[in-house]
């Protein structure tokens, strides 16, 4: 099959790094152009020295240009910050580009409640409702016929995928929800700040941003979809002293008695055609070093009959489920593909 080109807009985060790893091995989607500004003129095997005898290797890398874009791409993927993605998204989508954006600028629907969040205002909300939201469990046909894909934050998959089964079939209460999730190093990005240097995070745990964390309207967003109610989420992260994963722990109340054998059968069918999401047998629960780079979605269940909850605990690679691997997943359904194509990754042991 004819290769397809692709570029990628900030190659220098730890997104625009998984997307390099996943593109140099792509079957079908190439990487023509990786831009940055503060690395232009460098040949990217330079900045990524594991790129060496890759094709992707070669690429050089330039400074983000739309008409370069759009004369030697056919998607682009954008790995830059929030703020800045949407201007680079309405430039591309002019010049006739799909675009698969990896910020948070088109996930929510509403621009007050992105200005709200992330105390900015939407510049482009024009393109907001052409947005499609880039789980591919959810929105699988959608995305096929998208132009513009926002691609989940890491977070949102996984409590998404945890409660997608429960809220869905009425099983769980939509008020009460808590989700207390956990995430390495490098789901902070890239960029050097103190609170992610080796010796504050090395054999230390601690919660952050709690009960203000952006995340949340995404994932009140999605699962207010999903139960067709309002809802309103505990969400509380916390930082793992590991460098990739998530792990998410979720408290919700049965609105009736079930067992937990039919619990888990509902969530075996759901997610019957969806092979990324592996839900475990009873008495089993995930653990990220089984998902670690990779596009699953581990999901253990546990009924609490004292409690009358529901506790479902889900697992994923922050950077490629939760981020890279999801953007070419939905790549790969832009452009006629089979969605799992070039993400067939074994977890890395140990």
């Amino acid at each position: 099959m004819e290769t397809i080109p692709v570029g990628l807009v900030g190659v220098t985060g730890y997104t625009g790094m998984e997307l390099a790893r996943i593109l140099a091995v792509h079957p079908i989607l190439r990487l023509t152009r990786a831009t940055s500004r503060a690395e232009a003129g460098k040949p990217l095997r330079s900045l990524y020295p594991f790129l060496q005898g890759f094709r992707a290797g070669d690429v050089g890398i330039t400074e983000p240009d739309a008409a370069d874009l759009a004369a030697s791409c056919k998607l682009v993927f954008l790995a830059v910050p929030h703020g800045a993605a949407m201007d680079y998204a309405a430039e591309l989508l002019t010049a006739g580009l799909s675009v698969v954006d990896l910020s948070a600028d088109f996930r929510l629907a509403d621009a007050d409640v992105y200005a709200s969040w992330y105390g900015l205002a939407h510049r482009h909300p024009d393109l907001l409702p052409d947005a499609v939201y880039g789980l591919p469990e959810l929105y699988a046909p959608r995305i096929k016929k998208a132009k513009l894909v926002a691609n989940p934050g890491c977070y949102p998959t996984s409590v998404i995928l945890g409660l997608a089964p429960a809220l869905s079939a009425g099983l769980i209460e939509t008020d009460g929800i808590v989700a207390d999730s956990k995430s390495g190093a490098s789901g902070a990005g890239r960029k050097a700040a103190v609170g992610t240097l080796f010796c504050e995070v090395h054999d230390s745990f601690r919660a952050y941003n709690l009960g203000k964390h952006r995340h949340t309207p995404e994932i009140e967003q999605e699962l207010g979809k999903l139960a067709g109610a309002d809802i309103t989420v505990s969400f509380n992260p916390h930082l793992l002293p590991i460098d990739r994963g998530i792990l998410s722990t979720i408290y919700t109340r049965l609105v009736t008695p079930a067992t937990l054998e039919e619990i888990h059968a509902r969530y075996d069918n759901f997610y019957a055609d969806k092979p990324w999401v592996r839900v475990l047998p009873l008495g089993k629960l995930p653990e990220t070093r089984y998902v670690r780079g990779t596009m699953f979605c581990d999901i253990g269940l546990v009924l609490d009959p004292r409690t009358n909850r529901l506790i479902v605990v889900s697992a994923i690679d922050n950077l490629c489920r939760g981020a890279s691997g999801q953007a070419v997943a939905c790549a790969n359904l832009m452009s006629g593909l089979p969605s799992d194509a070039g993400l067939h990754f074994a977890p890395m042991m140990p």
